[in-house]
């Protein structure tokens, strides 16, 4: 092996191979991440950058049997590692009987073809994986446009000459003579023409949404959106607080398809949770452009609530990676959408950590360390949520008969009445109503008679 390469980051078992726990693996990976000496300082270890990875390939069953840090002194245009790096590792890889290499690296089609060529095995990039992993999660109809879209995108650059049946040449049409069609660009025009078709139907569900939309307006709950790093935890909190069965487990991207459910808080009101796919660092573009659809529901919540993995090593990476996501969608701390941070997996700290997070978040009010397995610090984030939520209430004043009792308990039982001063006829009430009461308030004004408001 070459001084370029380090095998350091994960214990490895007598026969070189990495234990992972693969499950109905489906082939032998081999999982190298480039560190670029001279590049840029990457605020995550390599150590973590690396088992991400590794749960990337895990995340489409494959058996990770290599997987190792390779360090690249200057980036070659050809195959991004160095002639001596590949020909190490192509002895390697052929010794381990590597069916495929995952390279956590965005790799140019020559790059992706040259290796490929050198290791006599399938290569795949970080961006084709979490292709893959898209492509496999997708449940809906919208989910799999979605993906198609972006694997289509991120195909059509991959369509170089890199194999021998793509330079042939299909005959002219009509009666001029002249050159044909090349089967690249034959290719290259069938996507183009499945992309414009996707991107139809993909409107057809943007302009759906939109009526849902509208339509939840009508009975104007507030949307309270889950986003975070992915794997931490944002379905098992969702299935926790509205007692669902959302596909939760410990996998990269477990969750794909947006869910949305009613969610009751402690002061009665009501609210709608929506469950969102989980970000990750080196996101694709396609894969952000491709989303549009599925991110407008957090561009539209009233409240984003950012979980956050407390117990991983690098958190404060992960939400530097969810901000600079959020950021992009126009949603920024201190802007129109309020942000909630909950620091999910206390379960999993050391006491002393534990109670760090714990304290933090007493004294915040936009923070809460929650764990939601065990369900400590649920009631609590409800609490905040219902804090966060009560900005949306209209604060009105009315003067309604003395002598109309239901309107009065009505008005107690659904709003918080702020003040109320009765007189000789008349009970003065400032009330503050959700949008969904204030509705219902005014559409059956003759059962609620609220007479002219109180200055």
């Amino acid at each position: 092996m070459t001084e370029g390469s380090e095998r350091d980051a994960l214990d490895i078992d007598a026969r070189g191979a990495v234990d992972f726990g693969a499950r109905g693996a489906t082939g032998r990976a081999a999982v190298l991440l480039p560190y670029l000496k001279s590049g840029k300082a990457n605020s995550r270890s390599r150590e973590a950058r690396l088992e991400e990875a590794v749960g990337l390939a895990r995340a489409i069953d494959l058996d990770v049997v290599v997987a190792e840090v390779v360090s690249v002194a200057r980036p070659r245009p050809a195959t991004l590692f160095g002639s001596g790096t590949v020909e190490s590792y192509a002895e390697l890889l052929h010794d381990k009987e590597i069916d495929v290499v995952c390279v956590d690296s965005k790799l140019s089609p020559v790059q992706q073809r040259n290796l490929e060529t050198s290791f006599k095995c399938k290569v795949i990039d970080r961006t084709g994986l979490i292709l893959e992993i898209f492509g496999e999660r997708a449940r809906t109809r919208e989910g799999r446009l979605q993906v198609e879209l972006a694997h289509l995108s991120y195909q059509r650059s991959r369509l170089v000459r890199s194999w021998t049946h793509l330079e042939r040449q299909r005959g002219g049409f009509g009666f001029v003579g002249g050159p044909g069609e090349t089967q690249i660009e034959a290719d290259r025009r069938l996507i183009d023409e499945r992309i414009i078709r996707i991107k139809r139907q993909l409107e057809t569900v943007r302009r759906t949404r939109g009526l849902h939309r509208q339509a939840r307006r009508r009975v104007p709950y507030p949307v309270v959106a889950l986003v975070g790093y992915t794997n931490a935890g944002k379905s098992t909190l969702f299935n926790r607080l509205t007692k669902s069965d959302v596909f939760a487990e410990d996998l990269l991207f477990a969750t794909l398809d947006p869910t949305m459910r009613e969610l009751s808080l402690p002061s009665g009101r009501k609210v709608i949770l929506s469950d969102t796919v989980g970000f990750v660092s080196d996101l694709p573009t396609d894969l952000i452009a491709a989303f549009g659809a599925t991110l407008e529901e957090v561009t539209d919540a009233e409240v984003v609530v950012h979980v956050r993995d407390a117990a991983h090593s690098d958190s404060e990476a992960q939400k530097a990676d969810v901000v600079a996501v959020l950021g992009g969608l126009g949603i920024k701390p201190g802007g129109d959408t309020k942000i909630i941070e909950v620091m999910n997996k206390i379960d999993l700290l050391e006491p002393e950590d534990r109670s760090r997070v714990l304290n933090q978040s007493e004294r915040s009010d936009d923070s809460v360390g929650v764990s939601a397995v065990t369900g400590e610090g649920c009631d609590r984030f409800l609490e905040l949520l219902d804090i966060f939520t009560s900005g949306f209430r209209e604060i009105i004043d009315c003067s309604v008969n003395l002598g109309d009792g239901a309107t009065i308990s009505w008005l107690y039982r659904h709003g918080e009445v702020i003040s109320r001063r009765d007189d000789e006829t008349f009970a003065h009430i400032q009330v503050g109503l959700d949008p969904p009461d204030m509705a219902r308030l005014k559409k059956n004004s003759s059962i609620f008679a609220v007479s002219s408001p109180f200055k």
